[in-house]
C-alpha cells in the first residue's frame, strides 16, 4: 500500500482510480511541531466529527468523501479493523488549491494580537472597537497560503484575487461564509461556539469545486463552551488550545525536539476531544 504523506495528524494512501484513503491518527501537533505524545481516541474523534459536518453541509458544496466503510477500501484496511476502524475514509483525489480559507467570527488568537498592535488584521480595519473574544459584527475571511516550511502565511484578499481571480475568490469566500454560518447555529444547539475555522478546497476530475481535508474539527477550528462564554476572557475551549496554553506557560511552544505532555495534561486533552465528539455527533468514542 503506497503511503503518500505522513502528516502532522493524517496518513494518506494512494489506492488508485483517482482515490485516496486518509487515516486520522492520534498524533497531536502544536505550533507546527508534532508532540512526542499521542492522544488516545483523538483520530476517531476527528474523523467522526468531520464526517458529521461533511454530511450536514453536503447541500452547500460537494465534498471529497466517498465512504467511511472499511469494506469499500482495499483489503489492507478492511483486514485490520483494530487499526483503521472509525478513523479512516475513502475520498476523491482532488487538485487542491494551495490556500486555507480561515473564517473568523470572534476577535481572538492571531487576529486579536495583530488588532492590538495595529488596529487591523490582514489589511482589514474593523468598524468598531473590540474586546478579547468579542463576536465580530460579521464573520470575515482571512486567507493564508501554504508554505513548504510548514508556516502558513496570511495574505490579503487583494493578493488572493490576483492569484486566483476575482470571481473564484468571491465564490470560495461566499461558500466559506455559508458553511460557517450554517454550522455555527447547529453547534450552538449543542453548547459549542465555533469562534473560527478553516477550509481547504480543490477541484475533482470534472473540474468541480469540492471541499476537502477536514471541517469543523477541534484541530481545524476554535471551539468554546457556550455556557462559559464571556467577552474579555479566554473562554473554556473544546480544542487543542488547552495544549497550546500549557506549552506557552512552560516556554515549550515550537520547541524541538518535541516535548512530551504530562499525564494530567494528556488525560485532560483526551477528555476534551471525547466530550467534543459526543456533543457534536452524539457518539461516545470510548
Amino acid at each position: 500500500m503506497k503511503k503518500l504523506i505522513s502528516g502532522k495528524v493524517r496518513d494518506v494512501y494512494d489506492v488508485g482510480e483517482n482515490k485516496l484513503v486518509i487515516v486520522a491518527t492520534d498524533r497531536i501537533s502544536a505550533f507546527d511541531v508534532i508532540l512526542n505524545s499521542t492522544v488516545r481516541g483523538k483520530g476517531i474523534a476527528l474523523n467522526l466529527i468531520s464526517l458529521y459536518w461533511f454530511d450536514y453541509t453536503r447541500n452547500i458544496i460537494p465534498n471529497h468523501i466517498i465512504s467511511d466503510r472499511l469494506s469499500d477500501m482495499p483489503a489492507y484496511f478492511s483486514q485490520n479493523p483494530g487499526q483503521f476502524d472509525n478513523r479512516t475514509v475513502l475520498v476523491k483525489k482532488l487538485n487542491m488549491l494551495p490556500y486555507e480559507f480561515i473564517v473568523r467570527g470572534y476577535m481572538f488568537g492571531s487576529m486579536w494580537k495583530e488588532y492590538q498592535a495595529t488596529g487591523s488584521f490582514c489589511g482589514q480595519i474593523p468598524e468598531k472597537t473590540y474586546r478579547l473574544a468579542e463576536k465580530l459584527a460579521a464573520p470575515v475571511v482571512t486567507p493564508s497560503i501554504k508554505s513548504s516550511t510548514g508556516h502558513d502565511e496570511y495574505i490579503s484578499l487583494e493578493r488572493l484575487k490576483k492569484e486566483l481571480g476575482d470571481r473564484e475568490t468571491d465564490r470560495i469566500c461566499n461558500v466559506s461564509l455559508q458553511l460557517y454560518e450554517a454550522c455555527l447555529k447547529q453547534a450552538e444547539k449543542n453548547g459549542i461556539i465555533i469562534a473560527d475555522t478553516k477550509f481547504e478546497f480543490g477541484y475533482d476530475s470534472d473540474g468541480i469545486l469540492t471541499l476537502g481535508d477536514e471541517i469543523f474539527t477541534p484541530d481545524s477550528s476554535r471551539f468554546w463552551a457556550l455556557k462559559d462564554y464571556r467577552q474579555g476572557l479566554s473562554p473554556k475551549s473544546y480544542d487543542k488550545q488547552f495544549v497550546r496554553d500549557w506549552l506557552m506557560e512552560h516556554g515549550l511552544d515550537g520547541v524541538t525536539p518535541a516535548p512530551e505532555l504530562p499525564e494530567e495534561i494528556l488525560n485532560a486533552t483526551i477528555d476534551i476531544y471525547r466530550e467534543c465528539c459526543q456533543r457534536i455527533t452524539g457518539k461516545n468514542i470510548f
